[in-house]
């Protein structure tokens, strides 16, 4: 190849007398430096790097069972691998559809709840919550909780400059709705009661619908705020019987999307009154749902990729029976867990009456041969991710069954447990 072209352009020099000499060398020193061989390699060593950042290596995903970031489908993750712009047509209806399918699946008209998406984790729709709802002057707010999370809304109050009593639990133990009965039988009126659905630092259910309507009953005025951002989506929530006013949930929990954004449903004639309360910019919901209503656009700039994504996984989660379906694979994933774990001689943290099904707390064994870390490291070399470190005061660890998650998964899961506890000379069954 490289003789032919050099002779054709010799041969052209022939049949044109008058081309320019210098012209002739030019194309000849030319011709030389592309069919050289070095410039050959350099050619295919620029053809395979630019192959290689169009077409990465495929790398195999870890199985992760934790309740967030958790595993989502292939077609999920395929659905946000495009651009588009924020202001788009397109990115517009996707808004729309998130929103009214949100109340949807809640059981709310739009007529008396709104749907507000806010960029970020599902902490910064609790965060923005209490800073949207509550007065910046002489708001009090009343928090239930029996873990990590219900915890955390005290340290949200504190970092907003927010008065808040907190009614606390055993970490092992349900909300106690007698307890809650009487904190509100006293002299303190608040303007927000708060209380964590799934708890997920231990795996325990609160009983929403009993709390709320002891709130009602108690403290009518009072707005009642539930955390669901692990259990909306696949636990049941009735929001008339529970009285619900405004409830937080994530992208990337029980309706399976990526992470990148959280929503708040919340009762419009609550929403209608919050103008000017927010302490935050970013964070005032107010003025977020308003700017939606209005325009089907974000303030500022919104995770777009993530919601497209989020798009196809509703579709998905409707494809398999909504919030029965999903709760019937995720109670299914529970059980063969229970089933392995328990053949293994490993100990819930739960009772089994207080437990849901979002995610599991086995306690340490007493084997002096067990480490966690080592323990959580060598199921992570078999692409095995359970939920690393502890959150509460018992030493325990927590294995999710949510998301992308099947029975083989937790089938495969509890033979790497053993296979793991073997290699450590943990004796099986379990010691406490």
């Amino acid at each position: 190849m490289a003789t032919k072209l050099f002779v054709g352009v010799y041969k052209q020099s022939l049949r044109c007398p008058h081309v320019q000499s210098m012209t002739l060398k030019c194309q000849l020193q030319k011709s030389k430096r592309l069919y050289s061989p070095s410039f050959h390699q350099n050619v295919l060593h620029s053809r395979m790097l630019s192959t290689s950042v169009q077409r990465p290596k495929q790398s195999k995903d870890k199985v992760l069972f934790t309740p967030g970031p958790l595993g989502v489908t292939l077609s999920v993750k395929q659905a946000m691998l495009r651009d588009v712009g924020s202001r788009d047509k397109e990115f517009i209806e996707c808004i729309k559809f998130i929103r009214s399918k949100i109340l949807e699946i809640a059981g709310v008209s739009q007529k008396d709840f709104c749907c507000i998406p806010i960029q970020g984790s599902g902490t910064f729709a609790v965060d923005a919550s209490f800073q949207t709802v509550l007065p910046r002057q002489g708001a009090k707010a009343l928090i239930i909780e029996n873990g990590a999370y219900g915890k955390r809304m005290s340290k949200i109050c504190a970092a907003a400059g927010i008065s808040c009593d907190v009614q606390s639990f055993r970490e092992d133990r349900q909300v106690e709705p007698e307890v809650v009965e009487d904190a509100l039988s006293g002299r303190t009126k608040y303007d927000l009661v708060a209380i964590v659905h799934s708890e997920t630092s231990s795996g325990v259910f609160n009983p929403i619908a009993e709390v709320g309507n002891i709130v009602k009953s108690l403290s009518p005025e009072s707005i009642y705020l539930v955390d669901a951002v692990s259990s909306f989506g696949a636990v049941p929530i009735n929001f008339e019987e529970s009285c619900i006013d405004v409830l937080i949930s994530s992208a990337n929990k029980c309706l399976q999307g990526v992470p990148g954004f959280a929503f708040v449903l919340a009762r419009n004639s609550v929403m209608d009154n919050c103008k000017g309360n927010s302490r935050s910019l970013a964070l005032d919901l107010y003025d977020q749902v308003k700017q939606l209503d209005q325009t089907n656009q974000f303030r500022f700039t919104p995770a777009t990729h993530s919601m497209l994504a989020f798009k196809q996984a509703l579709i998905e989660f409707e494809q398999e029976g909504g919030v029965e379906g999903r709760a019937k694979r995720y109670k299914n994933n529970r059980a063969v867990l229970q089933k392995g774990m328990n053949e293994l001689g490993f100990k819930e943290l739960l009772d089994e009456k207080v437990a849901g099904y979002i995610i599991t707390s086995y306690l340490y064994p007493k084997d002096p041969n067990f480490n966690f870390n080592t323990f959580y490291n060598k199921l992570n070399d078999k692409d095995l991710v359970i939920y690393p470190g502890k959150v509460l005061d018992t030493d325990c660890f927590r294995i999710g069954t949510i998301g992308d998650l099947h029975a083989e998964d937790m089938t495969t899961l509890v033979k790497a447990v053993r296979e793991v506890c073997h290699d450590m000379k943990i004796s099986i069954p379990i010691k406490y």
